[in-house]
């Protein structure tokens, strides 16, 4: 069975991007929770330089881990996807595969954690935007937080779980020794529409949707 993740695809940004998210309106940079995103060095932020945060760009790479995040539907998992850019380029691609590897811990954003830091040969990955389908768990978010990934940039909201601002604020939590700085409602339209499409399809397959 093919796995959910590609560390060895090297994607370079695809030309000419769209400068807006689906719904025509450029994506909000915002941090999880309340007030501002620290200062560089404060509360454990790291003094790397990553590029700034660009509407065309974050489009882009999306609209991969949108192409991920079908991977996951057609194996049967929850169409979530996940792409780890270092300086412009992908070092790794995965998609959810709690079903295909029977592993609850198998989510987009922690392998491609994982494969991220296999390329780079190092946990901490404070250079590498990581750009996810939907708001992540509290799981996902706690692993961001241990890589000391540089930002990351998402789609859909998840009001039930998502642990970047929704349900939770974990991801510049107080207590922790770094702060993940977020962009949110990048094609967050899609990626709903396509995480909606899935259930859909579930439910009419009669599956028992507290399984996933």
């Amino acid at each position: 069975m093919a796995s959910g993740i590609d560390s060895t695809r090297m994607v370079e940004v695809p030309p000419d991007p769209v400068t807006t998210g689906s719904d025509g309106v450029p994506p909000t940079s915002v941090a999880p929770g309340t007030g501002p995103v620290p200062a560089r060095g404060a509360r454990g932020v790291p003094f790397v330089e990553l590029d700034p945060p660009d509407a065309a760009r974050d489009d882009a790479w999306m609209r991969v881990a949108l192409e991920a995040a079908a991977r996951a539907a057609r194996m049967g998992d929850v169409p979530v996807g996940a792409v780890a850019v270092r300086d412009g380029v992908s070092i790794a691609v995965a998609w959810n595969e709690k079903e295909a590897r029977h592993d609850p811990t198998a989510h987009a954003e922690v392998l491609a954690i994982r494969a991220a830091a296999g390329v780079l040969g190092r946990w901490r990955l404070p250079d590498v935007t990581l750009y996810v389908t939907l708001e992540p768990c509290a799981m996902c978010a706690g692993a961001m937080v241990q890589a000391r990934v540089g930002r990351l940039a998402f789609a859909a909201l998840d009001p039930r779980a998502g642990a970047a601002g929704s349900a939770f604020s974990l991801l510049d939590a107080p207590a922790h020794n770094h702060v993940v700085p977020v962009t949110a409602g990048i094609r967050a339209d899609e990626a709903s529409a396509q995480i909606a499409t899935f259930v859909q399809a579930l439910r009419a397959r009669g599956r028992d949707l507290s399984s996933t």
